[in-house]
């Protein structure tokens, strides 16, 4: 299994992953020519895609999963929360599949684990990707941790974690203060911190590839997310990922 990202940030999602013959994206924050050019920066044609997997219905995820699926002729699986926040979006899709934050589910040679998170969404979910072998756990866009989290997350092969902010930048910053709170709050984006108080509660014995993702532009730094995790684990800094906005992040396999 491998998996690479066509970019993380506001501005756009998405993380192609790849078991077998099988490639699923999960979101689709980009505009449908952005999308074709980030993937075949991958080496993947839109052809080879079997489906979309959605977290949530925020428009960097979102944004771009209605045309490549109508354009493509794409399954999209999403919660029913999603769905029904934003029924317009996806009312053109012919094979759309309702799914629980728990459900777990198939799309060819991938099968995906979702679980509950706390974010202000109407029903946002996060997933594993499996091969029956190996896994890889994503995590973003949640403003804390919760128990079933880590009891999901314990013993993956692969980690992508949201390092959204420095929470020293965010509240020294210019944002509003509003606009502070909720990005610190129970429903926002994981900080640094917490992001590595998350990892320090994981199994990660088995742990291969670790990603920090999902880091705002105005509070954080590449430099800080990765010390705050590799700090953790012990390791040295080379060796915790990122992923950008622009480029995202290069094929990294599972073996």
């Amino acid at each position: 299994m491998r998996f690479a990202s066509l970019g993380s940030g506001s501005e756009g999602n998405a993380l192609l992953v790849c078991a077998g013959k099988t490639h699923v994206l999960l979101d689709c924050g980009f505009g449908l020519k952005d999308s074709i050019a980030r993937l075949a920066r991958l080496g993947v044609v839109p052809e080879q895609l079997n489906g979309i997997v959605v977290t949530h219905e925020h428009g960097d995820h979102i944004g771009g999963v209605a045309r490549l699926a109508r354009k493509l002729k794409l399954p999209v699986w999403l919660s029913y929360g999603t769905l029904r926040s934003q029924p317009e979006t996806f009312a053109d899709i012919d094979d759309l599949h309702e799914i629980d934050s728990h459900q777990l589910f198939s799309v060819g040679d991938i099968e995906i684990q979702a679980y509950p998170v706390p974010h202000d969404a109407a029903e946002p979910a996060q997933f594993v990707f499996g091969d029956g072998a190996k896994r890889l756990g994503v995590l973003t866009d949640a403003g804390c941790s919760t128990p079933h989290i880590e009891s999901v997350l314990g013993g993956c092969h692969a980690l992508v974690l949201e390092c959204n902010h420095d929470s020293a930048m965010l509240m020294n910053g210019d944002y509003p203060e509003r606009l502070k709170q909720r990005v610190a709050g129970r429903l926002g984006h994981l900080s640094n911190q917490q992001a590595a108080d998350i990892l320090s509660s994981l199994e990660t014995g088995r742990l291969q590839h670790l990603i920090a993702a999902h880091l705002s532009a105005k509070n954080n730094t590449p430099e800080l997310a990765v010390n705050a995790l590799s700090g953790i684990l012990n390791y040295a800094q080379s060796w915790v990922g990122v992923a950008t906005q622009q480029e995202g992040f290069d094929w990294r396999e599972i073996k």
